[in-house]
């Protein structure tokens, strides 16, 4: 599917850059036509001023250089893109953790990191993609990074759906002063989404910018 989904990306932008081509290559040749049929019909009692026709080849070359810059430049693009579009399927079935507090909750199992400042005591709440506390819990922090593993039940002990849900820390020390807690978002990538204008890692219905992911593991 992540082929079909390359060669569809790279056949539109193709055709997009041909199309483009095509037009600009469309008005060079009426260029060229109409400064052919002016030296035809131009009286020779009265010949097109030198300046003015200077201008008209200058402009003349300007057309030819943007047309071969831009096939230039579209074979540059077409091959960048590919290029990332290869690199990202390199993290296919790699474990990642990028900048984040939504993580998608795949067969029962979810996973964050904390970053804490220091050590101290959290209020961990979990909601739903509408928003609904789905699950809360109080958890001792060490200071510096730890996992946070979630196995997707309620408060109640219900199995809840596999889907997008987001985790808020809010933590303090043992003096009661507030603890900053930076949260990233953990698991393990099983596709790449190409259908926006960058690839982006799929975790499970969760898609991550490759600018997002802070770090990769077998």
């Amino acid at each position: 599917m992540v082929a079909n989904a390359t060669a569809t990306s790279t056949s539109s932008s193709s055709a997009s850059n041909l199309a483009g081509s095509q037009m600009i290559a469309q008005n060079f040749d009426q260029f060229l036509t109409l400064l052919t049929t002016q030296l035809k019909n131009q009286d020779p009692t009265s010949p097109m001023d030198s300046n003015q026709f200077t201008s008209q080849l200058v402009q003349f070359a300007s057309v030819e250089q943007q047309i071969k810059q831009n096939d230039a430049l579209s074979t540059l693009v077409t091959n960048t893109n590919s290029s990332n579009a290869i690199g990202a399927l390199n993290f296919v079935g790699h474990y990642v953790t990028a900048s984040g507090a939504t993580n998608a909750l795949t067969s029962g199992s979810a996973s964050w990191v904390l970053n804490a400042a220091k050590a101290g005591t959290a209020n961990i709440t979990i909601t739903d993609s509408n928003g609904n506390q789905v699950y809360a819990t109080t958890a001792t922090l060490t200071g510096g990074l730890q996992n946070f593993q979630w196995n997707g039940t309620s408060a109640t002990g219900a199995t809840l759906p596999d889907g997008e849900y987001t985790l808020k820390v809010q933590a303090q020390a043992v003096d009661q002063s507030p603890i900053t807690v930076s949260t990233s978002i953990y698991g393990q990538v099983d596709g790449v989404d190409l259908t926006g204008t960058a690839p982006e890692l799929k975790l499970g219905s969760l898609s991550i910018p490759l600018t997002a992911i802070q770090s990769i593991a077998n």
